[in-house]
């Protein structure tokens, strides 16, 4: 047990919900798995674009691109989290659910 509290502790905010789960359909862990594949790979580029010195503006345009799709993966696990998740554990009276809701919604908006 020593070592998976190690291991999630390093991970900013997981280590206390380590033990919850999403339950997304395959097409959209795909999809979304895709959507981060592609932000790496333009993470990549930026990378080198910045060990190429090149111009500032271009690499900022990168990096909104970036920022754009990084905000296209949150929108579609939100949806889902909104769908799934949130609404599951309203059925059960666990109102909980809200306030977490909120802070995350926070988060989002705080980009």
């Amino acid at each position: 047990m020593d070592n998976l509290v190690e291991e999630t502790s390093s991970i900013p905010e997981v280590a206390d919900i380590s033990c919850r789960k999403s339950h997304h359909p395959e097409t959209t862990k795909t999809d979304l798995v895709h959507r981060l594949n592609r932000i790496e790979g333009q993470i990549r580029g930026i990378k080198g674009m910045v060990d190429k010195d090149i111009y500032c503006d271009d690499i900022i345009t990168q990096l909104s691109a970036t920022q754009s799709a990084l905000n296209s993966v949150a929108k579609v696990l939100l949806q889902g989290h909104l769908k799934g998740c949130v609404v599951d554990r309203l059925a059960v009276g666990d109102e909980e659910v809200l306030d977490e809701l909120l802070v995350t919604i926070q988060k989002l908006m705080r980009k």
